[in-house]
């Protein structure tokens, strides 16, 4: 069975930092894509980024380019989703997931997610 544990999210200012972590079991995170999707409230699942599996391919959302950062840790079979300059925007339950990319409309959310919440 493929279980997800997100963790690490919580309250921070705007212009913050957190990093947040998703431990799997029953799959190996460097033999699929994985990503990081996230749910503001009242709205759907919106795609993140995403990071290719035995490579350092990585792929972002606009809105969170150059702020974010995605990667794993085969030995601790985890997957990890650096965020800086944290904005209200971000405000969200994040999620980690399988594949590189989901649609809108498209995306799952199998974890508990952890919620990230930026506000002053």
């Amino acid at each position: 069975e493929v279980q997800f544990v997100e963790s690490g999210g919580g309250l921070v200012q705007p212009g913050g930092s957190l990093r947040l972590s998703c431990a799997a079991s029953g799959v190996t995170v460097d033999t699929r894509a994985m990503s990081w999707v996230r749910q503001a409230p009242g709205k759907g699942l919106e795609w993140v980024s995403g990071i290719q599996f035995r490579g350092s391919t990585t792929i972002y959302a606009d809105s969170v380019k150059d702020r974010f950062t995605i990667s794993r840790d085969n030995a601790k079979n985890t997957l990890y989703l650096q965020m800086n300059r944290l904005k209200l925007a971000d405000t969200a339950v994040y999620y980690c997931t399988t594949g590189l990319y989901c649609a809108p409309g498209s995306c799952s959310a199998p974890g508990q997610g952890t919620q990230v919440t930026v506000s002053s």
